[in-house]
Parts: C-alpha cells; structure tokens; sequence
C-alpha cells in the first residue's frame, strides 16, 4: 500500500515522509510492520513493531489500521493489539 506525504515514525531513520509503502508480516505470534519510501527497496521498522499478533486476521486489521494512520495524520506509530478488534 502507498501514501502520498504522510509522516511515519520508525526505529532506524526517525521521522520519515514522502510517498510512504507498508509492509506487514505476521509468523503466527506477532506482526512486524515496516514502511519504504515507495520506489525504493530500504524497508524501516515502523516505531512499536514488532506487536504481539494472535491470529492472521488480526494481522491483516493491523494493516489496514496502520495504512489508515499513515493516511490520516503524521508521526504515525504502530497500534496496539487491543485497539485491532475494532475494525472488520
């Protein structure tokens, strides 16, 4: 998923913005969820990952709610897994 502009927080370079994609993987206990700047192949852990994940559902709804973050408003961390269940 790209994002045009947006702020994202991550461990290794701090702030990052410009054209934003996520990437999230999940091992069957936790997601790790990293971004990039879109055409580029360096990925940054996004700040708060890796967070404990259960199942690949919720994985896939800390996905989306993080794509959401980076769209709605800056210094975008990762979710915390209680805040997951709230979306379909």
């Amino acid at each position: 998923m790209s994002e045009k502009g947006v702020p994202a927080r991550t461990d290794e370079a701090g702030i990052v913005s410009r054209e934003l994609s996520v990437h999230t993987t999940w091992d069957g206990r936790q997601a790790d969820v990293k971004v990039r700047y879109t055409g580029t192949s360096e990925w940054f852990t996004l700040a708060g990952s890796p967070v404990p994940c259960p199942s690949q559902q919720d994985s896939r709804n800390l996905h989306q709610a993080v794509v959401e973050a980076v769209r709605a408003d800056g210094g975008t961390t990762v979710p915390q897994h209680d805040r997951l269940r709230a979306h379909p």
